[in-house]
C-alpha cells in the first residue's frame, strides 16, 4: 500500500497556545503560490486533526470557506443507499447554538451571501460566500453544523423528499442514467455500485423491513429513547440516539428509524480528522486561526480512518473485455471506451492519466479525434481522467457520433484501440514533458482569482491529496517534466506502465443511442433493465475477431502524434503602471460607418491576458425563420472548420467562441496577448472565406437538429423559462420551426446567405486587457479588412413585448417527454422599466428580499419540488424587467400557481410590518452586492459588455445605485 505524505516532518510545525484560544500548530514553511498572487496563505492543524488553509486577500469584498469531509456515498451503509446524501441536505436544518432551521440561509441572505453543498463517492463537500465583514457569524453557523447539529426531526419527512425530488429530476437525465449503469456493472459487492442520491424508497428499506419483523415500535427506536442533542460529549460516554416525540414531520415510527440510523452513521463517519477546511477573508492570518480554532474545536475526533481507501478496482476480469448497450433518453449517438486507472494523486508530480489523455483527447492533425471527423464519423470527441472514488479511477474516451458514425461503431471502437497501440510504440521524447511542464507552469504562474467559494472549495477537496502542505496548491495544477538522466524510473515509466495496462482486455465500451437505432443498427439483443433507472441495456464480451484487431499495431496511417505547440507565448510582459484608483469603464475610441471600439487597458490584475469582445449585428441574420436557422448553421460550420487549428491554441491558453444570437454573430477571444492576434486573424480569415461543402453542411445539420430536439427533453422548468422568455420577446422565432426550416438548407443558399450577413453589417467591439489602443485597433482593422463588410444600413437592437397593464396571461404547454415525472411553472410579474434608477432599485431590492424564503416556504416548508428560484429578470434589450420564480414540482402547475400567489401574499404583509433595523440589513446587502468589485478580466468585461450590447453605456450603474430605508432611490 502506498505511502502517502500528507504530514511534513516535525519540525515543519510551531505550536501555538493562546489564552482562550485552543491550541493548534502552525505549518512554517511557506505554501508554494504564484508570481502573480497576492494572497497569504497558512496551513494550520486543530488538536482535534481539522486541517484548515487559511487565506488572507487583503482586498478582497466577498469572504468564503469550505468544508470538504473525506466520506460520500461509497460509504453509504448497504441497507440504506444514498443516507451520506440525505445526511447532507439535514445538516442544514438547525443546531444547537442556532436552533432555528434557516437561520443560516437568512444569514447569509442579509449579508450578500449564498451557500450549498454536494455528496460525491469519497467525499462531501460544504460551502458558502458571504460579504467580508460577515465572515465570523456565517462561520460561526457553519461550524455548529460539524459539532452540534440538531437532525431536526420535524424536518426528517421535508428532506426525505426535497432527496427524493432530486432524484426524480435526475430521472430523465442520460448523465446520470450511464453513470448508475456503470455503477450497476461493477463486481458484485464492490461499494462503487451503491445508488448514491438515494431516493425514499432507498432510504426507508431497512425501516420498513426492522418494522415488519416487529422491531420498531410506535414512540420508541429499537427499544432505546434519548436526546436529539448531538453535543461534543466524547462519544464513548453517552449513546447517540434521537428524540422519539411525536413532532409534526417526523415521519412516524418510520421517519423516526430513518433518523436514528442517520444519527449513528454521522456520529461514526463525520470526524475532525476527516475533515478539511478552507477559509478566506480579510482578516490576518493571526486572527483567522483563532477564528478557526475556536470554532471548529468542537468538533470531535472519533479515531478514524482520516482518508478511508478503496483499493479495489470495480471492473475486475468479469466486468472487462465488454461491450455494454446502453438506450438513451436524448437524441444521441456516442461511444464510451474506459479502462481502470490507478488512483493518480499519489503520481502527482508526473500526472501519467493527464499525459496519455492529453494525447488520446488531441484534436489537431494526426489525432483520433481529427481522423473520425474527417471520416464523417465523430463530431467531437473528449478524454481524461475520471476519479470513481479515492483508491480507483478511469481513463476514458467518449466519442459523440455522426449518424454515419454509430453504424460503424466498430471502426470507431478499434480507431481509440489503435490510437493506443501508436502511443505504444512510438518514441515519446523529452520535449512532450517538458511542454506540458511549461504549459502548465505558465497557466498556474497568471492564473486570475475566481469566486471566493469556488476556490475554497478547490483547496479544500485537494488539500485531502498526497502532498507536502506546501504543495497544495501547485500539486493539483502543474507537472514536472521527465528527469534527462532517469526517464526509465520517473516520469517516462510511469506514462509506459499506464499505457501498458490499457488493453482490450480490460477495456469497457458503452455504446449509447436510442432504441429505435439499435433496432436498426443492432436488432435482436436481448435487453435487460438497470433497476434504479430502468436504463434498457445489453452486455457482452468483445469477439475474437474484435480482440485481435484491437491488440493488433497501428495500421491507419492517418495517426500520428502532434508536433510542438507555435502558440506557447513567450513575452509575458505587463507595462504596469501603478494608479490612484482603477478606471471604472472603457473608452470609445474608434468610431466609424462599420465598427465602434471600446477599450480600456487594464489597471487592475496586471496579467498578460486580454479579452476581446465582437457583435457583428446585422438584419440578415434573424429576418426570418429560416435565415435564424441558417445562421446557426453558418456558426457551427466556422467552428467545425476551425478545430484543428485551434486545438494548440486552446491548450496554451487562447480561447475563441463564435457563435449565432438574435442579431448576428458573436465572437469572443481571450487569452495571453501576445499571440491573440495570431488567434484572431486566422478566425476572421477562415469565417470570411469558408466554401460549404455538402458533406459538412449535413454533419453540422445533424447535430443542430439533435441539440433543438433534445433541448425539450431537458428539465422542463428550463423549457418553461425559455417559453416565458418567448413571450416577452417582440421577435424571436421559436425553436420547432427553425428545426423544420434546417432540414432543406442547401450550401449554395447558405453560401448566400453568409454574403448576405456581411453585406448589411457592424461590429460592436470590446478590448480589456494587456492590449494598449494601438493593439486593440489593429485588431479590428484585421477584422474589417478580413470579414470584408459593408456598413448596415440600421442600428440592430432587441426589443420586448411589454405586457400590457393588468394583464393576466397563462401559456400552457405540455411536457415534450412523456416519461418525465415532474411538471414545471414560471411565474413572471413585469415590474416596468430598469433605465428609471427608482423603478429599477425597487425591483431589485424586492428580488433578494424574496429570494431566500422563497427557498425556505416554497421549497423547505410546503415541499413543492428540489428546483424554486426566485429572480430578477431583464427582458431582451435590457429596457424591461421583472419578478420571476420558478418550480419544478409533480404537483400540478395550477396547484403551484395558487402556491406561489400565497406567497407573494405573504410576503406582502412581510413586508409592510418590516422593521428599518431588517430593511438596512438587506439594503446593505444589496449595496454590498451591486458594489463588488470582479474578480477577474472575464468578470470585468462582462459587466461592461452588458452596457454595450444593450446601448445604454451605463457603465457605473453599479457603482452609483443606492437603496435608502425611506424608500427613495438614487
Amino acid at each position: 500500500m502506498a505511502v502517502y505524505p500528507l504530514d511534513n516532518a516535525p519540525e515543519d510545525w510551531r505550536h501555538v497556545a493562546k489564552p482562550d484560544v485552543p491550541p493548534y500548530d502552525v505549518f512554517t514553511r511557506p505554501v508554494r503560490k504564484s508570481e502573480q498572487d497576492d494572497r497569504e496563505y497558512r496551513v494550520i492543524k486543530l488538536e482535534n486533526g481539522l486541517e484548515a488553509a487559511l487565506v488572507q486577500d487583503a482586498t478582497a469584498d466577498k469572504a468564503a470557506a469550505s468544508l470538504d469531509v473525506a466520506v460520500g456515498h461509497l460509504s453509504d451503509p448497504d441497507d440504506m443507499p444514498g443516507l451520506a446524501h440525505f445526511c447532507e441536505h439535514l445538516l442544514f436544518m438547525g443546531t444547537e447554538t442556532y436552533p432555528r432551521e434557516n437561520e443560516y440561509s437568512e444569514y447569509l441572505a442579509k449579508n450578500n451571501g449564498m451557500s450549498n453543498a454536494y455528496t460525491g463517492t469519497s467525499n462531501t463537500n460544504y460551502y458558502f460566500n458571504v460579504s467580508t465583514h460577515a465572515l465570523e457569524g456565517a462561520l460561526s453557523r457553519f461550524a455548529a453544523f460539524f459539532h452540534c447539529p440538531l437532525f431536526a426531526p420535524s424536518c426528517t419527512t421535508r428532506e426525505l423528499n426535497a432527496v427524493n425530488s432530486e432524484h426524480k429530476k435526475n430521472l430523465q437525465a442520460d448523465m446520470w442514467r450511464v453513470f448508475q449503469l456503470n455503477k450497476h456493472l461493477s463486481k458484485p459487492g464492490h461499494p462503487f455500485g451503491k445508488f448514491g442520491s438515494g431516493n425514499i424508497e432507498s432510504l426507508s428499506r431497512a425501516a420498513k423491513a426492522a418494522q415488519a419483523k416487529g422491531l420498531l415500535k410506535n414512540g420508541s427506536a429499537n427499544g432505546h429513547s434519548g436526546s436529539s442533542s448531538l453535543s461534543t460529549t466524547p462519544e464513548s460516554s453517552r449513546p447517540v440516539t434521537p428524540a422519539l416525540s411525536e413532532s409534526e414531520g417526523d415521519g412516524g415510527v418510520i421517519g423516526r428509524e430513518i433518523r436514528r440510523r442517520l444519527v449513528e452513521w454521522w456520529s461514526k463517519e463525520y470526524s475532525a480528522n476527516r475533515m478539511r477546511l478552507c477559509v478566506i477573508g480579510k482578516e490576518p492570518l493571526d486572527e483567522l486561526s483563532d477564528m478557526v480554532s475556536k470554532l471548529f474545536s468542537p468538533v470531535v475526533n472519533r479515531g478514524v480512518e482520516p482518508l478511508p481507501m478503496i483499493n479495489d478496482h470495480p471492473f475486475g476480469s468479469n466486468e472487462s473485455g465488454t461491450l455494454v448497450s446502453a438506450q438513451v433518453i436524448m437524441s444521441l449517438h456516442a461511444v464510451e471506451v474506459s479502462f481502470p486507472l490507478a488512483y493518480q494523486p499519489p503520481l502527482w508530480r508526473h500526472k501519467p492519466g493527464n499525459f496519455v489523455s492529453h494525447f488520446l483527447g488531441h484534436e489537431g492533425p494526426g489525432s483520433l479525434h481529427s481522423y473520425l471527423k474527417n471520416k464523417g464519423w465523430a463530431t467531437a470527441l473528449s478524454a481524461g481522467c475520471q476519479s470513481l472514488g479515492r483508491g480507483f479511477a478511469m481513463m476514458k474516451a467518449t466519442v459523440y457520433l455522426t449518424q454515419t458514425g454509430f453504424d460503424h461503431y466498430r471502426e470507431v471502437m478499434l480507431a481509440v484501440f489503435k490510437y493506443l497501440s501508436l502511443l505504444r510504440s512510438s518514441p515519446l521524447p523529452q520535449w512532450y514533458s517538458e511542454e506540458m511542464s511549461r504549459i502548465s507552469a505558465m497557466r498556474f504562474r497568471f492564473a486570475e482569482k475566481r469566486r471566493p467559494d469556488d476556490y475554497a472549495m478547490f483547496v479544500a477537496e485537494h488539500m485531502g491529496w498526497p502532498v507536502p502542505r506546501d504543495h497544495i496548491l501547485d500539486a493539483p495544477q502543474t507537472v514536472d517534466a521527465w528527469d534527462k538522466a532517469d526517464r526509465l524510473n520517473g516520469g517516462e515509466k510511469e506514462v509506459r506502465d499506464l499505457l501498458n495496462s490499457l488493453t482490450v482486455y480490460r477495456g469497457r465500451a458503452v455504446l449509447m443511442a436510442k432504441k429505435e437505432e439499435f433496432g436498426r443498427v443492432r436488432p435482436g439483443l436481448e435487453w435487460k433493465n438497470e433497476p434504479i433507472y430502468g436504463t434498457p441495456y445489453h452486455v457482452e464480451q468483445f469477439d475474437s475477431k474484435f480482440l485481435e484487431e484491437a491488440q493488433g499495431p497501428n495500421d491507419i496511417p492517418e495517426l500520428f502524434l502532434p508536433g510542438p505547440n507555435e502558440f506557447i507565448p513567450t513575452n509575458f510582459n505587463v507595462d504596469k503602471r501603478p494608479v490612484a484608483e482603477i478606471t471604472k469603464r472603457p473608452t470609445l475610441v474608434r468610431e466609424t460607418p462599420l465598427s465602434s471600439l471600446w477599450h480600456k487597458k487594464d489597471d487592475h490584475f496586471w496579467i498578460p491576458r486580454a479579452n476581446v469582445m465582437l457583435d457583428l449585428r446585422s438584419p440578415a441574420a434573424y429576418k426570418s425563420t429560416r435565415a435564424s436557422a441558417m445562421t446557426r448553421l453558418y456558426s457551427e460550420l466556422v467552428q467545425h472548420s476551425l478545430t484543428e487549428f485551434s486545438y494548440d491554441a486552446d491548450l496554451a491558453g487562447l480561447t475563441y467562441n463564435f457563435s449565432a444570437h438574435n442579431l448576428g454573430i458573436f465572437i469572443s477571444l481571450s487569452g495571453f496577448n501576445d499571440k491573440l492576434h495570431v488567434l484572431a486573424r486566422d478566425v476572421f480569415s477562415r469565417a470570411r472565406n469558408l466554401i460549404i461543402k455538402e458533406d459538412e453542411l449535413n454533419i453540422v445539420r445533424e447535430r443542430v437538429i439533435r441539440d433543438y430536439q433534445n433541448f425539450f427533453l431537458s428539465q422542463p422548468y428550463r423549457i418553461s423559462d425559455y417559453f416565458a422568455r418567448y413571450i416577452m420577446s417582440e421577435k424571436q422565432w421559436p425553436i420547432q420551426e427553425k428545426l423544420a426550416e434546417l432540414k432543406t438548407v442547401t450550401p449554395e443558399e447558405l453560401q448566400a446567405h453568409v454574403e448576405e450577413l456581411f453585406a448589411q453589417c457592424n461590429i460592436q467591439a470590446l478590448a480589456l486587457g494587456n492590449l494598449y489602443k494601438d493593439d486593440a485597433v489593429r485588431l479590428v482593422e484585421s477584422a474589417e479588412e478580413l470579414l470584408r463588410m459593408s456598413r448596415s444600413p440600421v442600428n440592430v437592437y432587441e426589443s420586448a413585448r411589454i405586457p400590457p397593464p393588468s394583464s393576466n396571461v397563462v401559456l400552457q404547454a405540455n411536457v415534450p417527454n412523456p416519461n418525465e415525472p415532474n411538471s414545471t411553472i414560471s411565474y413572471y410579474i413585469h415590474t416596468g422599466s430598469i433605465l428609471a434608477p427608482r423603478n429599477r432599485v425597487t425591483a431589485a431590492f424586492l428580488a433578494q428580499y424574496l429570494r431566500e424564503p422563497a427557498f425556505n416556504i416554497l421549497r423547505t416548508r410546503e415541499q413543492l419540488g428540489y428546483v424554486v428560484d426566485c429572480s430578477h429578470w431583464s427582458s431582451p434589450g435590457q429596457a424591461e424587467g421583472g419578478l420571476r420564480i420558478v418550480i419544478q414540482s409533480e404537483r400540478a402547475p395550477a396547484y403551484l400557481e395558487e402556491r406561489v400567489d400565497a406567497f407573494l401574499d405573504e410576503m406582502k404583509e412581510n413586508l409592510a410590518s418590516l422593521s428599518d433595523a431588517d430593511f438596512e440589513e438587506h439594503r446593505k446587502g444589496l449595496e454590498k452586492h451591486w458594489q463588488e468589485d470582479p474578480k477577474n478580466m472575464k468578470e470585468e468585461a462582462s459587466q461592461y459588455w452588458v452596457q454595450i450590447d444593450n446601448g445604454y453605456l451605463d457603465f457605473y450603474r453599479r457603482k452609483y445605485q443606492t437603496v435608502d430605508p425611506f424608500g427613495s432611490s438614487h
